[in-house]
C-alpha cells in the first residue's frame, strides 16, 4: 500500500529541493553549465509550474517542456479538417474539451457550437458510441486526439460500435507515439539535453522497457515518474546521481502503477485494431510512423475515409507553438504571449490546452 500523502508532504518537498539544488551545484561545478532536462509529459510541464519548482530551480536546472501535450502538438490543417467536419447537416461531433477553443484559421469549434452546430464535449470516445446508437440519422464523429494514453479507449470505442454494428460512428484520427518524436528531437540536435523526465501516464501502457532506446542508442538518461512535489524531485535527483556517476541508465520512480512490460491487455488493443502511420506534427512536420490509424479491415470506422475534407493552407500568425514543444524557446520569447495571446484570447494551443506550456507559464509563472 503506497502512501500517497508522502508525496505531497511540504517538509519532504523542502528537503528533496535543498538535495536537488545541492546536487545540481556539483553538477554545474564540475561541468562549468547547470544541467538540462526536458519533462516530455504536458501534465508534467503543468506540475513544474504549479508547484513553483522550475522557478525555485530556474538557476539550477533548466527544465525544458517537451512535446506530450497532445492538443498542442495537433497540427494546424488537422485542426482546421475537425473542425470543417462540423459544418455539414446532420452532423454530430464529440471531443475532449481542450478541443473547442483552439483556434482555427477561421474559427474555432466553440464558435461552431455557438452557431448551431452540434458539438458535443465528452470524458470518454465510449460516449460518442452511446451517442451515435441514440442518434441512428445522423453521423457521430469523434476527435481522436492524444498519445498512448488514450489511443488504446479509441480502439475500445472502435469495438464496442462493432459490437452494436453502428453504421453511424467513426474516428477521426489524429494520434501521436511517444518514441518517434523523441527520435526526431535527439537525431536534430537543436537542444542538448541531458536527460528525460519520462511520462506518467503513458508509461502505464508502455512501459519502462519502451524507453531503453534512449540507453541503449542515444546514451541519453531518463526517469519515469509521477506528479507530486516529491516525485518530480525525486526524478531530477535520480538524473543528477547518473549524470555525477557517468551513468546512462533508464529508471522507474513510479513502480507501484509502471510496469517493466507495460499494459500489455492495452498494447493488444493497439496491436488487433491499429497500425503505423506518417503523421503531421505541430513544427515539426511530418514525422514516419509517428501516429495510428485503422487498420484496413475497420475502415467503416475510420472518418478520414468516410468524409471528405479539403483544406486550405492554414492562415500564418506569428504564433510560436512549434519552436516551444521542440524546446526551442520559452514562452515569454514568443512577441505574442501576456500581449496578443492569452488564455481569454488564445492565439496557438500552447495556450489553449491544460497541458499546454504556455498555459502553464500564463497560469503560474509569470511573476517569476
Amino acid at each position: 500500500m503506497v502512501n500517497m500523502e508522502i508525496f505531497s508532504d511540504p517538509t519532504i518537498a523542502r528537503h528533496s529541493l535543498e538535495a536537488v539544488i545541492k546536487l545540481a551545484e556539483r553538477f554545474k561545478e564540475k561541468e562549468g553549465r547547470i544541467p538540462i532536462f526536458m519533462e516530455v509529459c504536458g501534465s508534467h510541464t503543468m506540475a513544474f509550474a504549479k508547484t513553483g519548482i522550475k522557478a525555485r530551480l530556474k538557476d539550477h536546472i533548466g527544465l525544458i517542456a517537451g512535446p506530450g501535450c497532445p492538443v498542442c502538438v495537433t497540427d494546424q490543417k488537422s485542426i482546421d479538417a475537425m473542425i470543417q467536419l462540423s459544418e455539414e447537416p446532420n452532423r454530430i461531433l464529440c471531443t475532449f474539451g481542450d478541443m473547442m477553443r483552439v483556434p482555427g484559421s477561421k474559427f474555432t469549434l466553440m464558435k461552431a457550437k455557438t452557431e448551431g452546430k452540434d458539438i458535443r464535449v465528452v470524458y470518454s470516445p465510449l460516449e460518442s458510441v452511446i451517442i451515435a446508437q441514440e442518434n441512428p440519422d445522423k453521423e457521430v464523429i469523434f476527435l481522436g486526439i492524444g498519445f498512448e494514453t488514450t489511443i488504446p479507449i479509441l480502439a475500445l470505442a472502435v469495438r464496442e460500435a462493432e459490437r452494436k454494428e453502428l453504421k453511424n460512428f467513426t474516428i477521426w484520427m489524429t494520434t501521436k507515439l511517444v518514441e518517434p518524436v523523441l527520435r526526431v528531437l535527439l537525431d536534430s540536435g537543436e537542444v542538448k539535453l541531458d536527460g528525460f523526465i519520462l511520462p506518467g501516464h503513458v508509461s502505464i501502457v508502455l512501459g519502462k522497457q519502451s524507453y531503453n532506446f534512449l540507453a541503449e542508442e542515444y546514451e541519453i538518461s531518463g526517469v519515469i515518474t509521477g506528479f507530486e512535489p516529491v516525485q518530480l524531485l525525486s526524478s531530477m535527483y535520480k538524473l543528477l546521481e547518473l549524470l555525477l556517476e557517468k551513468k546512462v541508465d533508464i529508471i522507474n520512480d513510479y513502480t507501484y502503477v509502471v510496469k517493466n512490460e507495460g499494459n500489455l491487455v492495452a498494447q493488444n488493443f493497439l496491436k488487433q485494431y491499429l497500425e503505423p502511420y506518417d503523421e503531421e506534427w505541430r513544427g515539426m512536420s511530418t514525422i514516419p510512423n509517428s501516429g495510428l490509424v485503422l487498420k484496413a479491415k475497420y475502415a467503416q470506422f475510420d472518418a478520414k475515409k468516410k468524409f471528405k475534407v479539403v483544406i486550405e493552407e492554414p492562415r500564418k500568425t506569428k504564433c510560436r507553438c512549434g519552436e516551444i514543444i521542440r524546446g526551442l524557446i520559452t514562452p515569454e520569447q514568443c512577441i505574442l504571449f501576456d500581449k496578443a495571446c492569452s488564455p481569454t484570447n488564445p492565439i496557438g494551443p500552447c495556450m489553449v490546452s491544460t497541458e499546454g506550456t504556455c498555459a502553464a507559464h500564463y497560469q503560474y509563472m509569470r511573476e517569476e
